[in-house]
């Protein structure tokens, strides 16, 4: 089954042609759209069809929806299939991502939020007991798992309280598609769950899946025909079943669990995400890398995060920790922040001129589009500072919203 590949074995298969069809670049090839021979997205009777009743398989899912709009709209396909299901309320994590909390606006989905501690300058997972009290309050319980900085939900705990309570338990595992050899896959554990393929599997960007089980799998049937595009992208198609079926490369995994412990990473759960603290050097540190050719995936102000994969070379991760031990390093920054009063009047002030002031629209940096600061926080001059450096979310060019001060 992994070494078959249904959509890109149609694609070498089809005939040179005069394209009177969309796309308007007219070159044919595998970026084509729905013809006679190509199957199609929306009702698949074909060559997609069979690709997705094997990622069914490899993902342990009843239905796979393959996604060219990237994870984004499955977390809304997820969500609007709550509402259409009666259910309007929904506890997660106060530090999820972006596009989860703009679904829920979207959709008319009350949040009930959990879990605002941060700890060593990052967000950290819900406890089993934070879990259960936010359940209560709601009809259904969203996780992200793993987290941007490679941390792992209690899916075992929430698989159980969700259980006990008849209420649906909704993963974004948009950054551990590569856990599907493992017991730390949100397949295991979900009724509805979103694999971002393309971030941690040999796929092109905006590939990605989002699965049911049992009798989530209509509703989720029908909710992605609202937020999946109607023109989808046959190379990302092909590259999201040859990215699921892509062997696990357990050497590089043991590669990047020893590179931690060498290079004194912050100790997390998923071998994929590799995090430096460099504090006030993250800066610096970064310009020394790209200057000599290294890209991480990002810099939050406190970490350099690297991002592997099953093609990562060892070679390279040699490369990088020679690097990086010519860096100096920093203490990190302990965001500090405070909850402060709020207000019914808001403005926008030069973030730069904030610090005191108390945040009125959740902000923070992209990546990893998670909040940095939510509504009610007191603005730290840490936090300004890193939000002034740009590629931030919920700002308005340099300006951040605020509650009026009386």
């Amino acid at each position: 089954m992994r070494n078959v590949l249904h959509i890109a074995d149609m694609l070498k298969k089809q005939k040179k042609h005069l394209s009177f069809h969309t796309p308007g670049h007219k070159r044919a090839g595998g970026d084509i759209t729905e013809l006679s021979y190509s199957d199609n997205l929306m009702n698949p009777t074909g060559a997609i069809m069979r690709a997705e009743e094997d990622l069914e398989r490899i993902l342990h899912a009843d239905k796979s929806y393959i996604l060219t709009d990237g994870s984004t709209a499955g977390i809304f396909s997820m969500i609007y299939a709550l509402k259409t299901a009666g259910k309007t309320r929904l506890a997660l994590p106060a530090y999820c991502h972006a596009s989860v909390k703009n679904a829920c606006r979207a959709a008319g989905v009350q949040t009930v939020e959990c879990c605002a501690r941060r700890e060593r300058g990052i967000p950290v997972q819900p406890s089993a007991d934070e879990l259960a009290a936010a359940l209560q309050q709601a009809d259904a319980l969203l996780l992200t798992s793993p987290d941007y900085y490679g941390f792992f939900a209690p899916l075992e705990e929430a698989r159980a309280l969700c259980k006990a309570a008849g209420k649906p338990l909704l993963i974004d595992g948009a950054h551990g598609s590569h856990l599907h050899f493992t017991r730390a896959h949100a397949g295991l554990y979900a009724d509805m769950w979103v694999d971002g393929v393309h971030k941690s599997l040999p796929a092109l960007t905006q590939g990605a899946v989002v699965s049911a089980k049992g009798a989530w799998t209509q509703p989720l049937g029908e909710a992605v025909k609202i937020f999946r595009t109607s023109s989808p992208s046959y190379p990302i198609m092909a590259s999201v079943e040859y990215a699921v079926k892509y062997p696990r490369n357990e050497a590089i995994e043991r590669a990047a669990e020893r590179f931690k412990l060498q290079l004194d990473a912050l100790p997390n759960d998923d071998w994929s995400k590799i995090l430096i603290a460099f504090g006030a050097n993250c800066g610096a540190a970064q310009s020394y890398l790209e200057s000599r050719g290294v890209y991480p995936e990002f810099n939050d102000g406190n970490y350099l995060m690297f991002y592997l994969s099953p093609r990562t070379k060892g070679a390279h991760l040699k490369k990088l920790a020679a690097l990086l031990r010519r860096i100096p390093r920093a203490a990190i920054e302990e965001d500090g922040i405070q909850t402060g009063r709020s207000g019914d009047l808001r403005t926008w002030v030069p973030v730069t001129e904030a610090v005191g002031r108390v945040c009125a629209l959740e902000c923070g940096l992209f990546p990893p589009c998670v909040p940095l600061l939510r509504a009610g926080d007191k603005i730290t001059a840490s936090a300004a500072a890193r939000l002034a450096k740009g590629g931030a979310f919920g700002l308005r060019g340099d300006l951040i919203c605020v509650y009026a001060e009386e």
